[in-house]
């Protein structure tokens, strides 16, 4: 072999090697792209304007589905995909009668009835109101589209199911802890249960830390075993928008 064709073929494993390298790279920026802006996001809408709370997360969603297509990310990575809606509604349903049967069965024992009176959803209008427009637009999808979605296509790409189910779980319940402030101040059984003042409010944004990154690895089990959004979002919906409605039936009826 001459010292030509050796070199020829030096340069050629060279440029397939870093051919290779560059759309991992690529991965990794977009996930970095993908965190900065729900970072950027998540402290925009809990901490500037009563507006900002309100459009903040739906159209930062918009804006990274939008870029992630751009960066070639697919429908089914998303879980976006219509071959898979079929399959996504059937967990779906499955996920909503599950979680429904339970939250009902959590508002009529005397034991858990506590953790549900929260003034938050005072009312019967306004809890319905909140089920069925504000957590569906303003939290539910926009937050699956985000994080199920894009968070979790973008992951795919360079890691395994485990760091998929880690990193993204993660994230999810970090994402929580800025809702998660005044949890305690306005939840009679949670204030009871953990205490009041600062290390009352410590302990429930810790909790609820905890419980929405345990809440993200089912989603993102669903969203992995259905290869659609339906299913987390629907399994989404049910724990913050029937959580709501029994919210209000409880504070109605004990304060009636």
């Amino acid at each position: 072999m001459t010292l030509e064709v050796q070199y020829a073929e030096a340069v050629d494993g060279e440029t397939s090697g870093a051919r290779a390298k560059r759309p991992v790279l690529h991965a990794y920026l977009d996930i970095a792209i993908v965190v900065v802006v729900l970072v950027a996001t998540n402290l925009i809408a809990h901490f500037t304007t009563a507006w900002a709370s309100i459009a903040t997360v739906p159209i930062a969603a918009v804006v990274l589905l939008v870029l992630t297509r751009r960066r070639g990310l697919g429908w089914a990575e998303l879980g976006l995909s219509p071959r898979h809606w079929r399959k996504g509604s059937l967990y779906a349903l499955a996920a909503m009668g599950l979680v429904i049967g339970v939250v009902a069965i959590g508002a009529a024992l005397p034991i858990t009835r506590p953790f549900f009176m929260a003034d938050r959803y005072a009312t019967l209008s306004g809890a319905l109101v909140a089920s069925m427009i504000v957590i569906p637009l303003q939290t539910v999808i926009p937050e699956e589209l985000a994080f199920r979605g894009v968070l979790q296509g973008t992951l795919g790409r360079v890691y395994g199911a485990r760091g998929v189910f880690a990193a993204g779980s993660l994230m999810f319940g970090l994402w929580h802890i800025a809702s998660s402030l005044g949890l305690t101040s306005g939840n009679k059984g949670l204030s009871g249960f953990l205490g009041g003042g600062v290390a009352g409010q410590v302990l429930g944004i810790l909790g609820a830390v905890v419980a929405t990154a345990a809440a993200g690895v089912v989603f993102t089990w669903l969203r992995r075993r259905s290869g659609s959004l339906i299913a987390p979002i629907a399994l989404h919906w049910s724990l913050n928008g029937a959580g709501a409605l029994a919210a209000a039936i409880v504070w109605h009826t004990t304060m009636a």
